[in-house]
């Protein structure tokens, strides 16, 4: 067998697995290697007529691939990784591309590249997004890493992509760890998007006591509009699942506590570092925080009953049509996940500039059309505002999205405002209504802040009226 491999995927999880397949089905024969070598064998067992190869060490697999060698490692981020590497760097030789699909920090992909550079090996971040069935049909895939070592993956990682309306949803989208950062902000988009239609869909059934089959039937009208995007799609088909148990709703019988896997927590703490407000996905993250307190939750509502009762049937508690209520509610799902992407795609560009990488947000959204968790039909026009204009500031600037957000915003405001009366909690949506407001109103109660900080620590301000006398200190 010795180098009749053209691929390797060292990690046979779900997602490598998954990613194996498919790259086997476009023709490639594929080197196999799992911490547990048995997983290689099942998996070739199971798919006979696949042209995959099982390994049952690292040297048997490095052995089994054709120089240069091209390898994808599929292992869980952080030491696994580093372990992986560990094995792996002493085999390869120099020109070696290795690739990491695994959802790494940016900062671990580009000391991991620093140290193969030396060696001669090459290294790739790749963030893949799709889940299961998008690595076997067709991920996103946001590649980083140097563009010769990028071309020598680019003719596999094409031909497992996904495809729409753009073409294949890959590209390399800078240098170093730039394919890991933006994988990691498309995360904390997801996570936005995510809370956004959780609240919204909270408000269908606490405010107009919609039961999950009525709320999937809304889910799935909008989806056929301007809302049309995959996490929107899946929330209608979870809404419509029965439970064999108890004959209802399987939604209604999962835990509300929600995980997370620490993307979503390297958003924020990215956003920060870099002096970019990201309140929406902010507020998803923290929101999946408070959800695992559920003991804390339960005692807080016997201390502190507030004016929402639990779901259930009944008249609607919101005043007036309910089709009002429903229109109200898409606009505000759509201001709020226009304002997630803004936020994300505002701190791409902050890393882009910190790190050189020279991102194209055009590009960036072109491949978040297809194969990815936050693929949505909004992102064509996202696309657009950077084609149009590639220097284009910030999302919110582009004279189609300012349009969209001043026909939903005052839908937003109504809902959040009804969010407020209910006493459901809209963390999200909030957020967003809030981000907006404070991007467009030019004078900010901030000037308190900064008079505060003056009076108690002479830390200066500038007068409005005199910017170019520069810092100024008051007696107070």
């Amino acid at each position: 067998m010795s180098g009749e491999c053209d691929f390797g995927v060292f990690g046979l999880g779900t997602m490598g697995a998954a990613l194996a397949l498919n790259v086997a089905e476009r023709g490639h024969t594929v080197a196999l290697f799992n911490r547990t070598p048995e997983r290689a064998t099942e998996l070739v067992a199971q798919h006979p007529r696949m042209l995959l190869r099982p390994c049952p060490t690292p040297a048997a697999f490095v052995a089994a691939l054709a120089p240069p060698r091209r390898i994808l490692v599929m292992v869980p981020a952080g030491e696994a990784t580093d372990a992986a590497l560990g094995q792996l760097a002493p085999l390869l030789e120099r020109g070696d591309i290795v690739a990491d699909g695994g959802n790494a920090h940016f900062a671990d992909t580009e000391r991991r590249a620093a140290a193969l550079a030396g060696r001669g090996l090459r290294w790739l971040g790749c963030g893949v997004s799709g889940g299961e069935e998008g690595a076997r049909h067709g991920p996103s895939i946001m590649a980083g890493g140097e563009p010769d070592a990028y071309e020598s993956m680019a003719p596999v990682l094409t031909a497992i992509a996904a495809r729409s309306a753009f073409g294949p949803c890959v590209a390399r989208v800078g240098p170093g760890g730039a394919g890991h950062f933006v994988k990691m902000v498309h995360n904390g988009i997801e996570y936005g998007v995510m809370q956004l239609v959780a609240e919204t869909w909270d408000l269908l059934r606490r405010g107009l006591r919609l039961p999950a089959a009525a709320a999937a039937g809304v889910f799935d009208a909008w989806n056929r509009g301007p809302l049309e995007s995959f996490l929107v799609e899946l929330a209608a088909r979870v809404l419509k699942a029965r439970d064999p148990e108890s004959g209802g709703a399987l939604v209604d019988v999962v835990a509300d506590a929600a995980s997370q896997k620490g993307t979503g927590r390297w958003t924020i703490e990215t956003a920060l570092a870099l002096g970019i407000p990201v309140p929406t996905l902010s507020a998803a993250v923290e929101a999946r925080t408070l959800s695992s307190a559920v003991e804390l939750r339960r005692r807080v509502a016997e201390a502190l009953p507030g004016p929402a009762p639990a779901p259930g049937s009944g008249p609607p508690r919101l005043p007036g049509e309910a089709d009002g209520w429903v229109d109200a509610l898409h606009d505000a799902l759509h201001a709020g996940m226009l304002a997630a992407y803004a936020q994300g795609l505002a701190l791409v560009q902050a890393g882009s500039a910190a790190h050189d990488w020279d991102i194209d947000r055009a590009e960036l959204a072109r491949i978040w059309t297809g194969g990815c968790i936050i693929r949505a039909r909004m992102l064509a026009t996202i696309r657009q505002a950077w084609l149009d204009r590639p220097a284009l500031e910030h999302l919110v600037l582009d004279p189609r999205v300012a349009e969209t957000l001043e026909d939903s915003a005052p839908r937003l405001r109504r809902i959040v405002a009804a969010a407020a009366e209910l006493g459901v909690p809209a963390p999200a949506l909030s957020a967003s209504l809030a981000y907006l407001d404070a991007l467009r109103c030019t004078d900010l109660p901030t000037s308190l802040i900064q008079a505060q900080r003056d009076a108690f620590g002479a830390h200066t301000f500038v007068r409005k009226d005199h910017p170019e006398r520069g810092a100024q200190h008051s007696a107070w």
